[in-house]
């Protein structure tokens, strides 16, 4: 038996003699969510709640597990009960902050984590969850000042070090961005994204051999490799090295069978170099994979119109609209070669 679940049985014993000590409790729900078993987490919880409705940490943990079981209605629910209670506790303002987050509505949830802040002023991670706030909203500007917050209260906050190192990298500032990967990967040399971050800013800022250095580096590391193999063919391909480019795309196909993305970008490159029937293999086995990607029957359409096969085109271009009916972009092309197509007929050109 293992010493948590020593602990657990000792606790429950403890609980039948005094199941009036809400500290125990406490105690055994903390021991349930080391050991990561979230039903008995909740479970407990819920049994404290009967008896003292207004514990605070326990409505707080409650609306916690609710909140990773992505039913936010209750998680707030179990916020709000908490928040009548104590009004003046920082730790519910985020909660409900991150709630709103995950629902999209920008304003409520920065009015929550300001809030936050207004109770905490030196917590990083409120910081950290505005900056992620506006980074969600392109807001690269305004996302980089509060990850700068952050780090002014905490240096090596991993979280804020690789995000903002994102935001730099989406600013066009690649040195920044290599800065920041790098103070990350001095903490934590096993960290496998922060490993691809540092090949892609290499690979932008014209580094081929310390590029490919970071992602053999990373493919060495422990966990799945698709993302690896992904970004070291992009930058292979940077450098003019297509056919490497290509088998690197191929291992990656290789680890995830059913997963397209290895197999556009593949297609894209075959496209670049107008091999249309291998790429159009490779679209219609992306869309055959996942018949609801607007943007594959795009390009399955952007490869029939390359070859002349206008009507093929005109239909997979339907297709994408039909699945992002509000997207401007995919509406302008289909109409585009659609009045050629009509404009060619008429005049009793070929189409």
């Amino acid at each position: 038996m293992s010493e948590i679940q020593k602990q657990i049985n000792d606790l429950i014993m403890e609980m039948a003699k005094d199941p009036q000590n809400t500290e125990n409790y406490h105690k055994l729900s903390e021991l349930y969510l080391k050991i990561e078993d979230y039903d008995k987490v909740m479970s407990v919880l819920e049994s404290l709640l009967t008896i003292k409705p207004d514990d605070v940490q326990a409505l707080v943990g409650m609306g916690t597990m609710w909140f990773y079981e992505k039913d936010f209605r209750k998680s707030l629910s179990y916020y709000n009960r908490a928040l009548e209670i104590n009004p003046k506790n920082f730790l519910i303002y985020y909660n409900m902050g991150n709630v709103f987050a995950e629902w999209k509505n920008f304003p409520k949830a920065l009015f929550y984590y300001n809030r936050a802040i207004d109770l905490n002023s030196t917590n990083p991670e409120i910081y950290n969850a505005i900056a992620l706030l506006y980074q969600d909203n392109e807001d690269y500007v305004e996302a980089k000042a509060y990850y700068e917050k952050a780090l002014s209260l905490d240096p090596e906050n991993i979280t804020a070090l690789v995000d903002m190192g994102n935001v730099c990298f989406k600013l066009f500032d690649y040195e920044t961005a290599l800065e920041l990967y790098k103070k990350v990967f001095a903490l934590n040399p096993d960290n496998k994204i922060v490993a691809i971050c540092i090949g892609n800013t290499l690979t932008l800022m014209k580094e081929r051999e310390k590029a490919y250095n970071y992602f053999e580096k990373a493919l060495k590391m422990e966990g799945d490799n698709y993302k690896a193999y992904i970004c070291y063919a992009i930058s292979l391909s940077e450098f003019g090295e297509y056919d490497m480019a290509v088998e690197m795309y191929k291992r990656a196909e290789n680890i995830h069978p059913k997963e397209i993305d290895a197999q556009i970008l593949r297609a894209n490159l075959y496209t670049n170099f107008n091999h249309l029937d291998m790429a159009m293999d490779l679209y219609k086995e992306a869309v055959r994979l996942k018949s609801n990607s607007a943007e594959t029957y795009l390009l399955l359409g952007n490869a029939h119109y390359l070859k002349g096969e206008i009507e093929q085109a005109i239909g997979s271009y339907r297709s994408s609209i039909n699945i992002s009916p509000e997207n401007d972009e995919y509406r302008l092309i289909y109409t585009q070669v659609l009045d050629e197509y009509i404009d060619k007929k008429r005049n009793g050109e070929p189409a």
